[in-house]
């Protein structure tokens, strides 16, 4: 009985002992927030959802497009109109974080941009997601994301989901129990009259969590369920590629994850496996029994010439059921403390059906390199031709123009090295993560992004498209903003060397190895959203 009471009043002493230390980091955070001017980040965002909401009409006033800004959230309109909806992001210039909550359509014909504001509607946020549905004259659907405070020093992270109903032109709130926790950076689609959430991370400076769970939402009870599939689950991460296909099949690949090594030490890792998430046809519309599962996990090794790793690639899937990635970053070690990102500005296509992948490159492209025409299956002594003849240096070297209707980039490698190496692109998307896709009436369009350069961050504002029909050239709608883009911050580190800004690697690294499904650094690298 004696020990047992000793030990009870050393657990009171050890409760004491944390409430102090909690009280304590209280009083410290709000001593950091009056240096810093700052408002408790609750209270911000509390103004927001608090703000007036006796009337629910909405605006639309002809605009400038929108400015420089990433992570945003991005969907075409679902009745194969000629609208994108853009919502949210941020901008950070060295100094100050800008989040915003923006509402912006784009009629891709008139080459329109509107602003759609309401006194009822979504937070400021960025690293949310956004879908479309053809429900009742269309929908928009948007969960999650996060809301930062100007210095970075404070986090907030939503778990609201939100529907806009184009027919009404209105925002609402659901309130719906049961769904995913509060995250950002997470990947979200739509299939079956459900919306899947899948993964992300909570991180508010003084822990993070990365996410593997998986969530769906009846559109038509308008409940949330979490997914208890069978099979091997895919590891947490954040910022990875997520599509579902015609048939329900719902694949996830790539994205970016990071453990704690020891103290103010992380370990990243840029995943490369790929998963596919698919009903069981024995439970599927009969409901699950106790111990069942209505989905399955499936560990998927893909065929073809697949990216390279990298974290921070956008997709975008079109109605023939293939997905397309563009862009993301890899980090690479130069020595113990410094870490540099190469970008990418490379357009891959994945077949979700046989999953298999293709590089694209486009046929003005081509057919000034070599006779052949684009998004076409060759044999290797075909491959290794064109290799040989699209080499054009072998010291490794990137270059990088900036500036003018779009920038280009050449990419060589060492000798013995596999991949397509040393082409110029005509224009188009200069590398970068992040970016938002969109498929809209057979074009794809790639807006903004994120590309770093030293210490330096340049947010993007440009817009691309491109037939997919047709896969010749990149048409320039609003030209790359990298030479005007603002920065206050610090630029010790320099400009990084032309090396260091491009995967001038990731050409020629086909990931012919199915054994590594990840790839490490000893950093915490950008957090990809």
């Amino acid at each position: 009985m004696g020990r047992k009471d000793k030990n009870k009043k050393k657990g009171l002493g050890a409760e004491k002992t944390s409430m102090k230390t909690d009280k304590k980091l209280v009083a410290k955070q709000k001593k950091l927030l009056a240096k810093l001017g700052e408002e408790d980040i609750e209270n911000i965002v509390a103004k927001y959802e608090t703000k007036d909401t006796k009337s629910s009409d909405l605006t639309e006033i002809v605009c400038p497009p929108p400015t420089a800004r990433v992570n945003v959230g991005i969907c075409a309109h679902p009745a194969d109109r000629e609208e994108i909806f853009i919502h949210g992001g941020e901008f950070f210039n060295g100094q100050k974080t800008d989040i915003y909550g923006d509402f912006y359509s784009y009629n891709v014909t008139k080459n329109e941009w509107k602003t759609l504001k309401s006194s009822i509607c979504p937070a400021p946020r960025s690293g949310h997601q956004m879908v479309s549905v053809a429900t009742d004259g269309g929908q928009i659907w948007l969960f999650g994301g996060e809301y930062a405070s100007p210095s970075q020093s404070q986090f907030y992270h939503f778990k609201d989901l939100w529907v806009y109903r184009m027919a009404k032109k209105q925002w609402e709130k659901l309130n719906a129990p049961n769904g995913p926790c509060a995250r950002s950076g997470h990947r979200m689609v739509v299939t079956r009259k459900k919306l899947f959430v899948f993964g992300g991370f909570h991180d508010n400076n003084a822990s993070y969590r990365y996410f593997n769970d998986m969530y769906a939402f009846s559109l038509e009870n308008y409940t949330w369920t979490k997914v208890e599939a069978a099979g091997t689950v895919p590891p947490p991460r954040s910022g990875c590629c997520m599509v579902a296909n015609a048939d329900g099949k719902i694949l996830i690949w790539g994205g970016y994850s990071k453990t704690s090594v020891k103290k103010e030490i992380d370990r990243g890792t840029t995943h490369t496996d790929m998963f596919a998430l698919v009903a069981d046809k024995q439970q599927d519309g009969k409901g699950a029994s106790a111990g069942q599962s209505n989905y399955k996990w499936t560990s998927i090794k893909p065929s073809g010439k697949k990216p390279a790793p990298r974290s921070g690639m956008a997709v975008a899937i079109a109605p023939n059921g293939k997905a397309y990635a563009f862009g993301g970053v890899m980090d690479t070690e130069e020595d113990e403390e410094d870490v540099r990102g190469m970008f990418s500005n490379e357009l891959h296509a994945l077949d979700t059906g046989a999953c298999t992948w293709r590089k694209l490159e486009l046929a003005a492209k081509a057919r000034k390199n070599t006779p052949k025409v684009a998004d076409v299956d060759m044999n290797e002594e075909e491959k290794e031709k064109q290799r040989a003849a699209k080499i054009v240096s072998d010291d490794g070297v990137f270059t990088m123009t900036v500036g003018g209707s779009g920038s280009s980039a050449s990419k060589g490698t060492s000798k013995g090295e596999e991949g397509d190496a040393g082409i110029l692109d005509l224009g188009g998307p200069s590398p970068r993560m992040n970016a938002a896709l969109v498929v809209c009436k057979g074009q794809l369009y790639v807006y903004g992004g994120l590309y770093e350069s030293g210490s330096r961050q340049f947010t993007l504002s440009d817009l691309y498209s491109l037939d997919l029909h047709k896969l010749d050239v990149w048409k320039t709608l609003i030209g790359n903003s990298l030479n005007t883009s603002e920065w206050l911050g610090s630029d010790s580190e320099g400009d990084s060397s032309d090396d260091d800004d491009d995967e001038n690697e990731d050409d020629d690294d086909d990931d012919d190895s199915d054994d590594d499904d990840s790839s490490e650094d000893d950093s915490s690298g950008m957090e990809t959203e």
